[in-house]
């Protein structure tokens, strides 16, 4: 969680070990000093398979025993930056920290790092409910009582913040008492709508809000689907209430089946647009008519996820 209203933040140099502080400075250093052309995700890929962000920023110096001004300026600057963030509330979590979701990091898409305000949880049980921004009466509905239904199993929904679906399944969420994650297309700075301002506040108190850009950055129409992206990591299925032909829903069912998540499509979806009737025959995408059939295919699809976990363990055991 962010730190209680009216009490001073401690400076980030003192909340953690300084090598992991050093990581994370040298991670913004290395996004900012991109060559034109080359992609945040290439960062992502050198870090972990390097294993080191400081490494990799030694690196650019090759020869040199003494670091340019420049690019000392650079990583001085990333440092204040952080901690400006960190007094702010703001949790930085790099790629390669032990509580960047796991989730996302198995993801082609997987950000370099995410600001986090609230609560990140550990191997959070979690279903991405999404839909319309324009949506209609009986979709809303179904977006409630799907979140409502998960949260009293515990189950964590996940969604976009946006309005419609999105804003429908968090309040109801939280209306259950239980815990909602916002993956927003903004920096976490900014709210976007405008009108969900004070939600995104309410779900930062009692959930978790996530943001993989800059914390000043404005929405543009790319930032959305890549967090889509994360939203498809992040949960263990995606339920899409209603989308249509351009939707950004649609881009995150497409995602998940990318990444090997169950998609459940409700049957207005498939039979509403063309998107949906062509996605309904691909592996591990489910059609439900009513509450209990996506109730059913949520609970299938945590169950296979609980068997290869299990599996995995087992395997990691035996190499041991």
């Amino acid at each position: 969680m962010g730190e209680p209203r009216g009490r001073v933040a401690r400076p980030y140099s003192d909340a953690m070990p300084a090598d992991r502080r050093d990581e994370h400075a040298a991670l913004v250093a290395l996004l900012r000093t991109l060559p034109k052309g080359a992609r945040w995700g290439d960062v992502t890929e050198r870090v972990l398979e390097n294993g080191s962000a400081v490494d990799l920023w030694a690196e650019g110096e090759g020869d040199t025993l003494i670091a340019s001004p420049g690019r000392a300026g650079v990583l001085a600057e990333a440092a204040r930056d952080l901690d400006h963030w960190h007094g702010q509330g703001w949790r930085f979590l790099g790629i390669l920290d032990q509580e960047y979701p796991a989730r996302v990091r198995e993801v082609h898409q997987a950000p370099p790092f995410l600001f986090a305000a609230g609560s990140v949880v550990g191997d959070d049980r979690a279903i991405a409910v999404v839909g319309s921004r324009k949506a209609s009466r009986r979709s809303l509905e179904i977006a409630s009582t799907v979140a409502t239904e998960l949260a009293r199993e515990g189950i964590t929904v996940v969604s976009g913040l946006a309005d419609g679906v999105d804003t429908a399944a968090h309040r109801a969420a939280l209306d259950a008492g239980a815990r909602t994650v916002a993956v927003i297309g903004t920096g976490i700075s900014r709210s976007y709508p405008r009108v969900n301002q004070d939600l995104q506040r309410r779900i930062a108190n009692d959930g978790l809000v996530l943001s993989q850009f800059w914390p000043d950055a404005s929405p543009q129409r790319h930032n959305f689907i890549m967090r889509n992206a994360v939203m498809s990591g992040y949960g263990r299925a995606t339920v899409v209430v209603q989308a249509g032909e351009q939707s950004g829903a649609r881009a995150q069912a497409r995602l998940a089946v990318q990444h090997g998540r169950p998609v459940i499509l409700t049957d207005q979806v498939v039979s509403g647009t063309e998107w949906g009737a062509r996605l309904r025959d691909r592996a591990g995408v489910y059609v439900a008519s009513s509450l209990g059939d996506i109730l059913r295919h949520v609970h299938a699809a945590l169950a296979r996820e609980s068997e290869i976990d299990a599996l995995l363990s087992e395997l990691e055991g035996s190499t041991l």
